[in-house]
């Protein structure tokens, strides 16, 4: 068996005599144990990977509690950080359904039985370009993929999905009045 360096013996020595207090110090301000005990297993992983001079030249208490109260510091701006993006989220998130609600709230439910809807939307088909009507039409009307869509007209899928997102454009441009029936029958 191999005899325990000098380092090893004092770095002993320092665990055993600053390991508790370090921890109940931490836990005061980052206030979970489980963080708290992390913390110090940190300092201690790096003092013993760093191997300092633990001798009579150094304030032990001082160099000690300095690294602590950075370490501390650090995971409290590290957790201020996460919990206002958080917020900022839920905040955003909060938003966003009320303005869902709202929208849908104030959708009128007159326009959605019109009897008139079939003809508009028509009308806007029908005033698309002839192949941007055609690809339109065969992908969400007749319900066929992109890629089949390609193969059936001799073209490329980049082709079918730019003359997708074209009549989309225009169907929105002109049934701006619509669009959340245009939403529900063709997305």
């Amino acid at each position: 068996m191999q005899a325990k360096s000098e380092y090893s013996v004092q770095f002993e020595e320092v665990y055993t005599s600053y390991y508790s207090r370090m921890q109940r110090f931490a836990q005061e301000y980052v206030i979970h144990e489980e963080d708290a005990e992390n913390i110090v297993h940190d300092i201690f992983t790096e003092l013993w990977e760093k191997k300092p001079e633990f001798d009579s030249h150094i304030n032990l208490n001082g160099y000690i509690f300095v690294i602590l109260k950075n370490k501390c510091i650090d995971f409290l701006r590290r957790k201020t950080t996460e919990h206002k993006a958080i917020n900022k989220m839920q905040e955003e998130y909060l938003q966003t359904l009320k303005l869902k609600f709202e929208s849908l709230e104030a959708l009128d439910d007159k326009l959605l039985s019109d009897p008139d809807i079939d003809t508009i939307i028509q009308n806007a088909i029908d005033g698309l370009p002839e192949r941007c009507r055609q690809i339109f039409v065969m992908n969400k009307i007749e319900g066929k993929k992109q890629k089949q869509i390609a193969q059936e007209l001799g073209i490329s899928v980049n082709t079918v999905e730019s003359q997708v997102a074209i009549a989309y454009k225009k169907l929105k441009e002109a049934l701006k009045d619509y669009i959340p029936l245009v939403m529900f029958l063709f997305i």
